[in-house]
């Protein structure tokens, strides 16, 4: 076989939390369920002029020849799983995808290169619902695409010695926009009409309608947690598609209880608020001096 090095966008989806998947509900039902999604993301990929190179555990690795590609396969990726029913267990499946545009070695049907192991760990730091990429990869994409994107941080990367300047592709069909955590922290304006959630926190009580962020850092985050277990910036509330999701990022994690549930802990993870609950970070909401956060979706 000869080997030829091209410009290529590699891209990487994976199905989020697959491991708990098959705990949750057992080898055959979760097996199906991945294969399912595994399929949708294959016709997805070649639709979008893309080519799977390989099938890797429960995701894939796809190339395609331009960034745009890349991105395109990645926002009606999530769209569509997004679009999914939820399984009778009521979890919704959910993918992490992660692409980088740059210089590859074609060896038959397989790539190689630093801009694999770019794309792949740029896949390693997403979060569910995420997509992420790189500058140098927004850079590549066409201007509709390049506005559809946020930078996040730069971020370290196992196998480079500078840090990443790592960005989010914004999939979502709605008009919000995430927040960007480095902006000055302000409270969302209030729309009449659209979906809200109210927090109250310290005996103070706020309405959002955007995207909220949590930490110990007054920089950046809407409410600040003094709490010593909670993260600098520990966690986040998104809205998508009119619902607020809650977002982990932290060391201990968050711990949240919806209605009448039991409580349960997401780290690196998220779930979806509904109704009325409550949420603490980095131990739980019952814990003597816990600084709990109220909720209530409008």
């Amino acid at each position: 076989m000869t080997e030829q090095k091209t410009n290529m966008a590699v891209l990487f989806a994976d199905v989020s939390d697959s491991t708990r998947l098959y705990e949750a509900l057992g080898d055959t039902v979760a097996f199906g369920n991945v294969r399912d999604v595994i399929g949708l993301l294959k016709s997805i990929t070649e639709a979008s002029g893309g080519r799977v190179v390989k099938t890797i555990g429960d995701g894939l690795m796809c190339a395609f020849p331009s960034a745009d590609g890349a991105a395109n396969a990645a926002s009606a990726m999530q769209q569509q799983v997004a679009q999914r029913a939820p399984m009778k267990s009521g979890k919704q499946m959910t993918i992490r995808i992660g692409f980088h545009f740059g210089p590859v070695i074609q060896d038959g049907e397989d790539v190689f290169g630093d801009s694999v192991n770019v794309a792949a760990r740029m896949a390693g730091l997403a979060l569910a619902w995420q997509a992420l990429t790189d500058a140098h990869t927004v850079a590549a994409l066409s201007a509709h695409l390049r506005d559809a994107t946020r930078p996040i941080n730069a971020l370290p990367v196992k196998g480079k010695t500078q840090e990443v300047e790592v960005h989010e592709l914004l999939w979502q069909t709605s008009s919000d926009r995430t927040v960007i955590p480095d902006r000055p922290a302000r409270p969302a304006a209030i729309q009449g009409g659209g979906p809200s959630i109210q927090l109250t926190h310290q005996g103070k009580i706020t309405t959002f309608t955007d995207t909220i962020y949590f930490g110990r850092e007054a920089a950046g985050n809407h409410v600040v947690v003094a709490d010593s277990m909670a993260s600098r910036r520990h966690a986040k509330i998104e809205l998508r598609a009119g619902k607020f999701v809650l977002v982990d990022q932290s060391s201990n994690g968050t711990f949240v209880v919806l209605g009448n549930n039991a409580e349960q802990q997401l780290k690196r993870e998220e779930m979806i608020l509904y109704s009325t609950g409550r949420f603490a970070f980095g131990h739980s909401v019952n814990d003597t001096g816990a600084e709990v956060i109220a909720f209530d979706c409008g």
